[in-house]
């Protein structure tokens, strides 16, 4: 019988769906499209941080903590690159990013 999830992850693993889910919709709106900055390569990032962060958390792993600061920062980088363009879908992806960094640093702290 496996353990349950800890409970102390819930809002981090929570964030870092939603803003799986908006870095996936970003990356799929701006291919092909020409951009001034790193989005979308931004978003490939985000989404291999957070498919990660997320395992991490799931599992209890001992390093998760040290992950979500990880994932913080790219999220942080995301969340820059994707401000700068006017398309909703990159503004709803930076919003994303932004809150998750927020749950990432307090599970690392």
């Amino acid at each position: 019988m496996s353990a349950p999830l800890n409970v102390n992850y819930l809002d981090c693993i929570q964030a870092c769906q939603k803003c799986l889910l908006d870095c996936k919709v970003c990356l799929t709106k701006m291919a092909g499209m020409e951009s001034m900055n790193d989005c979308p390569w931004c978003c490939i990032q985000c989404i291999e941080v957070l498919e990660a962060s997320i395992g991490l958390m799931a599992a209890d792993s001992k390093f998760a903590a040290e992950h979500c600061a990880l994932c913080a920062k790219v999220c942080d980088y995301c969340a820059e690159q994707c401000a700068e363009h006017d398309h909703d879908h990159c503004q709803r992806c930076a919003e994303s990013c932004r809150e998750c960094a927020e749950e990432c640093r307090k599970m690392a702290a």
